[in-house]
């Protein structure tokens, strides 16, 4: 498996029909709106789930792309942890502590903008994990644990304090 970060790399059949399965377990009534990275293979899965929900409409959030891992997209996973020896800080990306301020101003943007909506948000593994790190006040997700593509994580936002209410690894778990 190839580092995407923000290479703009389509979905294969493989991750199209996991998107197809994952969407046929998902509640529309649950959810108020769909926002997707800009990327087109997060715009892809969000319309693929809209369709299945019977959503119009997909909403572009741009805090929702994935981290750019810089010279190191494109490396497979062994590959690019081998080759830099710091993987907070790789040459032309995005610094982890860059990652984690936009992903507390994805967060606070969520509250502020659409207080009380249920919103499923599509986006990309470093940015979700992130997420996940600060709903669950570090303890999620745990070391070497990989969420598997098209899986749904659920965080929600009360009194001004963020908790991870649904943690799955697993695509297909309802």
């Amino acid at each position: 498996m190839l580092l995407q970060g923000v290479t703009d790399v389509p979905m294969n059949s493989t991750g199209i029909e996991q998107v197809r399965t994952a969407a046929r377990a998902i509640n529309g009534n649950e959810w108020d709106l769909i926002l997707t990275s800009p990327l087109g293979r997060a715009r892809q899965t969000a319309e693929i789930i809209a369709e299945q929900l019977g959503f119009q409409e997909v909403h572009q959030q741009d805090l929702l792309i994935e981290r750019s891992f810089g010279e190191a997209e494109g490396l497979a996973y062994e590959e690019w942890k081998s080759k830099y020896s710091n993987l907070d800080e790789l040459p032309g990306g995005e610094s982890k502590s860059e990652l984690l301020a936009r992903s507390k101003l994805l967060m606070d943007t969520f509250a502020d903008s659409h207080p009380g909506n249920r919103i499923l948000a599509i986006s990309h593994g470093a940015l979700i994990r992130t997420v996940l790190t600060i709903a669950s006040d570090n303890q999620l997700p745990r070391d070497g644990e990989r969420l598997g593509n098209a899986s749904l994580n659920v965080v929600s936002h009360q009194d001004s304090y963020w908790s991870v209410t649904k943690y799955d690894l697993d695509p297909l778990s309802p």
